[in-house]
């Protein structure tokens, strides 16, 4: 049987999600392109957004009418709307997973529902947490908002119950990415082994 999963990579917006899953990325592709290693099956899903593209995030930058028509054509399997933007992950995940490959999506705790609606028996959630302090001087730092907007983004906040007999693992990245990095880079290769 096929056992591939979907790791979905939750928390709020400064909690470094996007730098943890590049830095594991790399990892990976570092792993995988050694030549005594052979390539291990993990598959990084794009993020389709209505948002221009800015440093640091690796996703497809779609207008709100492209988004709108690739909704109605049902390209993807998972999408949500959160601070103003549409996101969508597309189909071609179900179809890594159906190769054998695991599957990693940067995602949303608001919409965990529809994640576990559909992945139930192969989802794996994980949880980046960070100190509130040290997520407020991200956001500012990372600089796609500032003054009201900015407060708003550091006070949004979620909350949720993780869903019984869904396995969850919490990264803790208050320090060096390279240690959140490698907790998660353990996480996804142990669990990439067959």
């Amino acid at each position: 049987m096929n056992r591939a999963r979907l790791f979905y990579v939750m928390g709020p917006s400064g909690a470094g999600k996007d730098s943890l899953l590049a830095y594991a990325r790399a990892k990976l592709d570092h792993v995988s392109s050694a030549p005594s290693s052979p390539a291990l099956p993990v598959c990084f899903a794009h993020r389709y957004i209505t948002r221009p593209p800015s440093d640091g995030e690796n996703h497809i930058a779609l207008s709100h009418a492209e988004f709108s028509a690739r909704h109605s054509l049902g390209c993807f399997a998972l999408d949500w709307e959160s601070h103003d933007y549409r996101y969508g992950i597309g189909v071609e995940i179900d179809a890594w997973m159906h190769a054998g490959a695991n599957v990693v999506v940067n995602g949303s705790r608001a919409f965990l529902a529809q994640v576990v609606a559909r992945y139930a028996e192969r989802l794996h959630l994980v949880e980046i947490r960070v100190d509130p302090e040290v997520r407020a001087q991200r956001l500012a730092k990372r600089g796609r908002e500032s003054g009201d907007a900015l407060d708003k983004r550091v006070a949004h906040s979620v909350a949720w119950t993780p869903p019984e007999g869904i396995p969850l693992s919490v990264v803790d990245n208050d320090g060096a990415l390279e240690a959140a990095g490698d907790s998660l880079l353990a996480l996804l290769t142990s669990r990439a082994e067959r």
